[in-house]
Order: structure tokens, then sequence, then C-alpha cells
């Protein structure tokens, strides 16, 4: 044996964890199980079956006749794949900029050489549309406007068909960013005239990281295929990856077999609860969530009306240390609390309800934990208040689905 082979490590099982921040969210029992099958050849028709039907799974949540896929990678690797396929070096890109995600589409943007125009409002608040009405007519040559669904940073629930209108109205393509959305809340492709849009496995979906399922219109494939250049990213071609997924299968990448098990039966969840009781059943649990937090003067960054059900960040209380909080959730209830980026660092917590992790159970479990160790590190709560406000929310619901 030699000196670095002496010591033998033997893996430990990880131990559960209550995961409600900004994901990974919880998978889901069958998920991981599906996940388990058999390995198999990325070609062999059995594996094709189980492409067509995540492609058509696809399709019916994001209410699109347009080609889905699954890119292999995280949530960023969709967005890198939609503006390194569609923008080429000197492209005018307009970006609607209302959160720290927002902002990585700008750095995405400038490094493969677009002339990126970033429009920047206010976090905490949706985007004005009139801000793109505005700037667009500036130009007569602008090939894309970009925007964020549910800006994760912020807790904002964008509205889309405004800035989507505006974008075809002068002849651009229209890029969504749907990561913390996809199956969680509503979004409409061909109605909105989204000509791409990626998510990420990991949120909603209630699978592991490592797949973004995203949509390419007819329009933008068109446009990547009429480039006068190619794509900087050769992984992360669309049309490259969409005539993988399409009826020619023509081989590209050796494709995550066991992630793909995994999202095929995430979808199938999905489609067996129904998109409208999913929908609800994340709406509930958010109002009970806000309802709660509110109860102990914890206020959300978003406004009434513009919040996202599936993030709700909260003003840190003064004189609260953020890191104090989040380490005692993580150490003593085992509960997973996701932190502010960007402006809102150190500001913020982010309370994370996707998926699998939308549930009623989580919901009192976690402002229970919440009063306790604020009234510890001296912020004076009334104990209980949390719980019994969140749970008026629930009995004002009966019979609906919120676990």
């Amino acid at each position: 044996m030699t000196q670095y082979a002496e010591k033998v490590i033997t893996a430990q099982p990880m131990p559960n964890k209550i995961l409600l921040g900004p994901g990974p969210s919880m998978a889901h029992p069958r998920v991981l199980q599906a996940m388990m099958q058999s390995m198999i050849g990325y070609l062999d028709p059995d594996f094709i079956e189980v492409l067509d039907e995540i492609s058509g799974h696809l399709k019916n949540v994001y209410k699109t006749n347009q080609s889905t896929l699954a890119i292999p990678g995280t949530g960023s690797a969709g967005m890198e794949a939609g503006l390194s396929s569609l923008l080429e070096p000197g492209d005018k890109v307009i970006m609607c900029i209302y959160g720290f995600f927002c902002e990585r589409m700008v750095e995405m943007g400038e490094r493969i050489g677009a002339n990126v125009i970033p429009i920047r409002a206010e976090w905490g608040a949706p985007f004005p549309e009139e801000l793109l009405e505005e700037e667009i007519k500036k130009h007569s040559d602008v090939k894309l406007v970009t925007a964020i669904h549910g800006e994760t940073s912020t807790g904002i629930a964008q509205p889309l068909e405004g800035i989507s209108k505006i974008a075809k109205q002068h002849d651009a393509l229209f890029m969504v960013d749907a990561v913390t959305t996809f199956s969680g809340r509503n979004i409409e492709i061909d109605n909105w005239n989204i000509d791409y849009a990626y998510s990420a496995s990991q949120k909603c979906l209630g699978a592991p990281p490592g797949l973004s399922p995203a949509v390419v219109s007819d329009r933008a494939l068109e446009t990547i295929r009429n480039r006068k250049t190619k794509p900087v990213s050769w992984y992360l071609d669309l049309e490259l990856l969409c005539k993988y997924w399409g009826e020619e299968r023509v081989y590209h990448h050796t494709a995550p077999v066991s992630m793909l098990y995994g999202i095929n039966e995430a979808l199938r969840i999905v489609m067996e609860e129904g998109l409208e009781t999913r929908f609800e059943r994340h709406r509930i649990n958010a109002e009970a969530l806000n309802a709660g937090l509110q109860a102990i003067g914890l206020n959300a960054v978003a406004p009434q009306g513009s919040r996202l059900e599936q993030i709700t960040p909260v003003w840190i209380p003064d004189g609260v240390d953020d890191m104090e909080v989040r380490d005692m959730l993580l150490n003593e209830f085992s509960i997973e609390l996701g932190r502010g980026l960007g402006d809102f660092s150190g500001k913020v917590w982010r309370v994370g309800l996707m998926g699998e992790s939308s549930k009623q159970e989580y919901v009192l479990t976690f402002l229970s934990a919440i009063e306790s160790i604020l009234s510890r590190v001296g912020y004076e709560v009334a104990q209980g208040a949390a719980v019994a406000e969140a749970t008026k929310i629930y009995n004002t619901y009966p019979g609906k689905k919120k676990s």
C-alpha cells in the first residue's frame, strides 16, 4: 500500500435537511428512485422514448408547440446557451435589470462581445415597461430583449406580456429566465410570444440540479442558423442541441442519462398533480408564510401583488445578525435559509417554497423555528404568533392541496 492509499475513507450518509433556500429544493423520492435505473446508451431506442416523453411534458408545462429540450447543466447553462447562440459579437441586446440574476445576463452578454444595453431599475419592484419602450426607440437594430420571470434575489414576479409586446413591435427576439417559476407559476410561451426560455431542474420541479429545461422558438432557431459566425460555445449551441432532441437525433454529447430519468419522473409528478393545482399550492403556502412573517414584524421585500410564490425575501431586523440566525436554523433545526445577494447582501433572508419544499408542514416548522431563534438573539416576538397567523390562512382554504 502506498502512502496515498493508507487511509480508507468510508462515505457517510448525508443528514436530512429541510431546504428552504433559493435552491436546490427538496427532491421527490420518486425522482431519486428513478435515477437509480439501469444505465443505457444515449441513442438507444428505449432512451429516445424517454427523451420524447420529456419533450412532450415540457411542451405542456411551457404551453408551447415549439422545440423543447433539457440542456445539460444548471440554469446558468440555459442562460449562457441562449445568449451565446442568439447573439453574435456586436449584436445589440437590451437587458431589463432589476436584480442580481439580471446582472449575470449582462456579464455573459459582454463576455461574448455583444453590444449590451442594460436598463437598470429599482431592486424590489417590477421592471417598468415604459423604460424599455423609451430605450428601444433609440435603436433601429435591437436583436434581443431579455427579462427574468421570477427574480430570485428580490422575490419579484415580473409580468412578461407587455415587455414581449414592445420587443415584437421592434422586431426583436425575446428571451426569458424561468429558472424559479417553471412548473410553479404560469408561463405561456406561445401566447406571450417568447422566443427562448430556460429553467433549472432543482427548483419547482423537485429534481437534483444538473439540467436546464428549455424551449426554443422556430424564429430563434432560424436566427441561429443564419448567423454569420458560429456560436462561441460548441457545447451550448442551441441548434446542435435541438438536432439531438429533434427528429434528426444527431449525436452531440453524452447525455446525462440518470438526470434525464429523474427529470422525466419529476415532470410526470407535475402532470399528475395538475398545473393549476400546483400553482395554487405554491400560492397558498406563500400566503401563509407571508402572514406568519408579518405577524412577527418581518416584512417582505416585494410589494403585495408583485410577490413570487416561490421565493420570499424578507428584511432582516435591525441589530439581528444574518449569519448567526441562518447558522442556528441549520445547526439546531436542519433548515437551510437563503442569504441576500448583491445589493441585498446581509440585508435580507430568502425563504424558498418551491416544488417539494412548498409544503404546509415546512412552512409551520420554519415559522416556529424562526420565532424561537429571534427571541434568543434579542428580537422580541410574541411566541406562537407566526404559526397562528399562518394557520388562519390554511383554515380559509379547506380541502385545498397545500403539500
